[in-house]
C-alpha cells in the first residue's frame, strides 16, 4: 500500500488547474479558469476550476470535486491509480507500507509481470516498424484490414518475427528475466526443454487495463497452418485474467461515459475498426463468453450496453444466452444485428460515419423484445416449442432485479408470444420460488409500506428544512471560516419572575469560534453524514492550527466528499436560481453582513430543534400518568415560551 506519506506529498504538490489542464483546454475567467465540460457535448463552457479554492465544477453534469475526483471521473482510475499517476506527474518518489518477505516479493513479481509486458510491447511495435519482415507482412496485413497508420499507433499493434528466439534474444539481452518471460507467455518451453518465442509470426494486438497498463496480448497467425490457432492469447497470470478485461476499454472509457451506452463486440478488428471511423464507445470480449467481471467493467462507466452480433443467424441464438448476466446486473441491454454475411469489422468498414450512426440507432432493439421475437420466429406453429421459447423468456424477465421494469416485459411478451400475463406472472413466480429454493435472493414482491401519513410527511419536512440549514452553515463555514466578525447575540436570561428575558452582547470571534460555541451550547450534531465528516475534519483542522486555510479542505477530505464541497463552493459561479429549497426558513441574503446570516439560520436551527420537541413531547402524553403529565405540560409551555422568542427575533409567526 502506498503511505500516508506520499499521500500527503501528492495532496500537497498537486494543481487542479494543472491536472485538469492536461486534459481540458482551459481559459482564464477572473479568478477562475472554464472550459467545456469533458462529460458532456455542451456549446457553452460551464465547466469552472477555482485554483484558489483547488476544486473544480462541472455544471452541465453536476460533478465536482478536487484533481483526484476528475481523474476518477475522467480517466476511471480507482483511487491508488491517481495517487501513483499524480506522483509519477509531480515527481514524487512512491514509498510503499512495510510488507511482509511474501507481500513484497509478491508485489515485486507483479510489478516485474508489467515491466516485462511493456518492454514487448515496444519491442513489438518496433519490428513491425523498422524490419522488413514487419513492413511486409505485418503492415502489409493492417493496411489491407484498412487500418491508417493513425489506428496502429493509436492501438500499439505490432508484429512478433516468424523466428524461434527473436523476441527472447532481445529481453534476456536488454535484462529482462526468463521466469517472468515464460510466466507471461511470452516466451514458452518445447518437449525437449527449449525456449522459444510464444507469439512467433504473429501480429501483436496489446491488450490494456483501465488504467492503461499493458496486461497481455492477443496474436493472429498470418499463414493458413491448420495445426495452430489462428488467434493466440497470454495465457492467465498474476495480472493477465481473460475473464475481467475487455479488449479496448483503455481507449474507449471516456467516449463510454460521455455516450452513456457501451457497444459490446466479439473481436480486436472490430473494436479498431469502429473506433477508426469515428465511434469510440465500444469494447470487445476478445471471442470469451461475457463474464460477471467484465459486466461490471462496463458498469462503472454506463448501465446501457448495445451488443452487436454479426449476420450469422445460426449462432446468434447461442450468442445471447450470454445476456441474462448483464441483465442480472441490472443494466439496461439492447441488441443489433448486421445484415446476412456482415460483421461489425466488415459492415464499419464499407459504411460512411453518418449511415452507420443511423444503422446503430434505428436498428438496437430492446433485448427482450428481441429475443422473444427471435425465438417465436424460430417457434412458428410448433406448440411444444412454443412453450419452451416461453420458459425461456420468463426466465429471462426473472433475472431483471427492477420489479416495474419486470411488469413492463411481462406485459410486453404477452402481446409477442400470444399468451395471457396471467400464466406469465405465474411462471415468473415458479422461477422466483424456485431461486429462493435454491439460496438466491431474488426480490419478489414490491413490499406494502403501511404509512401514518402525518407524522410521517411531517418527519420528512423537518428533516428537508434541517439539511437545507445544514447545507447553508457549511457552506458559510468553508467560505468564511477564517474570517473575523462582530456577533451581535441576545441571549435569554430569566427575571425575578422567572420569565425568561432578552439581553443583547457583542462579541468579536471568527466565524469557526461563532458556529463552533453555538452548536455546542445547545449539543446540536449535524444530522446529515457528510455535512458532519466535513464539520469535524475542519474543527479539528482549525483547532490545530487557527490560520488553517479552509481553501485546502477539499483535498483533505475522501474524493466522495470532495465533490460535495465543490458543490458547496461553485454554487456562486453557476449564476442561477439555487434549487435548494428554503420552506419555512428565512435567511438573509449571503451578499449581507455575515455575522447576520449565520445567527440566521443558527436560530433557524434552534427553531426546527424546539419545534421537535414540542411534538414528540406532546406524544408522549396519552401515555404517561397524571404527575408525568403535569411535568410534560410544564415542558410543553416553556418550549412554546423559547419558541415565542425565537419566533420574533426571526420576524415569524408561529401557528398553534
Amino acid at each position: 500500500m502506498i503511505t500516508k506519506n506520499t499521500i500527503d506529498k501528492v495532496y500537497d504538490q498537486m494543481r487542479v488547474e494543472e491536472v485538469i489542464g492536461d486534459f481540458v483546454q482551459l481559459k482564464r475567467a477572473g479568478s477562475n479558469y472554464k472550459g467545456l465540460s469533458p462529460f458532456t457535448n455542451e456549446r457553452t463552457a460551464s465547466f469552472m476550476v477555482s485554483p484558489v479554492k483547488q476544486i473544480w465544477k462541472d455544471f452541465s453534469s453536476g460533478k465536482g470535486g478536487n484533481a483526484i475526483a476528475f481523474l476518477m471521473e475522467h480517466e476511471h482510475f480507482t483511487y491508488p491509480e491517481a495517487i501513483r499517476y499524480l506522483a509519477k506527474k509531480y515527481q514524487i518518489e512512491i514509498e510503499e507500507t512495510q510488507q511482509s518477505s511474501d507481500e513484497k516479493e509478491k508485489a515485486d513479481e507483479r510489478e516485474s509481470l508489467y515491466i516485462v509486458s511493456e518492454y514487448a510491447e515496444k519491442y513489438f511495435q518496433e519490428v513491425l516498424r523498422n524490419t522488413e519482415a514487419g513492413k511486409a507482412i505485418a503492415m502489409t496485413y493492417f493496411k489491407e484490414r484498412g487500418f491508417t497508420e493513425e489506428t496502429i499507433k493509436k492501438f500499439r499493434l505490432g508484429y512478433c518475427l516468424d523466428q524461434w528466439t527473436a523476441f527472447m534474444d532481445s529481453a534476456l539481452a536488454n535484462g529482462y528475466q526468463l521466469e517472468f518471460l515464460d510466466k507471461t507467455g511470452l516466451t514458452k518451453v518445447n518437449d525437449r526443454g527449449n525456449h522459444y518465442d510464444g507469439f512467433k509470426g504473429r501480429v501483436i494486438f496489446p491488450i490494456h487495463s483501465m488504467s492503461g497498463r499493458v496486461l497481455g496480448f492477443g496474436g493472429r497467425i498470418l499463414t493458413n497452418d491448420k495445426h495452430q490457432a489462428k488467434y493466440l492469447n497470454s495465457p492467465e497470470s498474476d495480472i493477465y485474467h481473460k475473464s475481467k478485461v475487455l479488449y479496448g476499454i483503455f481507449f474507449a472509457k471516456q467516449a463510454i461515459a460521455k455516450a452513456d451506452n457501451c457497444y459490446l463486440v466479439e473481436g480486436y478488428t472490430d473494436v479498431i475498426q469502429m473506433h477508426q471511423k469515428g465511434i469510440e464507445n465500444v469494447v470487445a470480449s476478445s471471442g470469451t463468453a461475457l463474464t460477471q467481471d467484465q459486466i461490471r467493467l462496463i458498469h462503472r462507466l454506463t448501465p446501457n450496453i448495445t451488443v452487436l452480433y454479426d449476420g450469422d443467424a445460426a449462432g446468434l441464438r447461442a450468442s445471447i444466452r450470454g445476456v441474462d448476466l448483464i441483465l442480472e446486473q441490472g443494466m439496461n441491454v439492447k441488441v443489433c444485428t448486421f445484415p446476412e454475411g456482415e460483421d461489425p469489422d466488415s459492415f464499419t468498414r464499407k459504411t460512411a460515419y453518418e449511415d452507420l450512426v443511423a444503422y446503430l440507432q434505428h436498428n438496437a432493439t430492446d433485448f427482450i423484445r428481441f429475443k422473444a421475437s427471435l425465438l417465436m420466429k424460430e417457434a412458428q406453429n410448433d406448440p411444444i416449442k412454443k412453450a419452451d421459447t416461453i420458459r425461456d423468456m420468463v426466465a429471462s424477465i426473472s433475472k431483471i432485479p427492477d420489479l416495474i421494469k419486470r411488469e413492463v416485459y411481462v406485459r410486453e411478451c404477452a402481446t409477442i408470444m400470444d399468451i395471457s400475463e396471467q400464466v406469465l406472472f405465474a411462471t415468473l413466480d415458479q422461477w422466483a420460488k424456485k431461486d429462493l429454493y435454491e439460496g438466491q435472493k431474488v426480490e419478489r414482491k414490491q413490499p406494502v409500506m403501511q404509512v401514518s401519513v402525518t407524522p410521517e410527511v411531517a418527519q420528512k419536512q423537518r428533516v428537508d428544512r434541517l439539511e437545507v440549514l445544514e447545507h447553508d452553515l457549511i457552506k458559510n463555514l468553508l467560505l468564511y471560516g477564517n474570517r473575523e466578525c462582530l456577533f451581535t447575540d441576545t441571549l435569554l436570561v430569566e427575571d425575578e419572575a422567572g420569565k425568561l428575558q432578552e439581553k443583547q452582547v457583542q462579541q468579536t470571534l471568527k466565524v469557526y469560534e461563532k458556529i463552533f460555541l453555538e452548536l455546542q451550547e445547545d449539543e446540536i450534531a449535524f444530522a446529515n453524514p457528510d455535512f458532519r465528516q466535513i464539520y469535524d475534519l475542519l474543527m479539528g483542522k482549525l483547532a490545530e492550527n487557527p490560520d488553517y486555510d479552509v481553501n485546502r479542505v477539499a483535498n483533505e477530505l475522501p474524493v466522495e466528499l470532495s465533490t460535495k464541497v465543490s458543490d458547496l463552493l461553485m454554487e456562486d459561479e453557476n449564476r442561477q436560481l439555487s434549487d435548494w429549497m428554503r420552506r419555512d426558513i428565512v435567511a438573509k441574503d449571503k451578499d449581507a453582513h455575515i455575522e447576520a446570516a449565520i445567527s440566521d439560520i443558527i436560530l433557524n436551527i434552534r427553531a426546527l430543534l424546539v419545534r421537535h420537541l414540542i411534538h414528540s413531547t406532546t406524544e408522549e402524553l396519552p401515555n404517561a400518568s397524571e404527575e408525568e403529565k403535569r411535568g410534560l405540560l410544564e415542558n410543553i409551555m416553556n418550549y412554546i415560551q423559547l419558541q415565542k422568542i425565537l419566533a420574533k427575533r426571526l420576524n415569524i409567526v408561529v401557528n398553534y
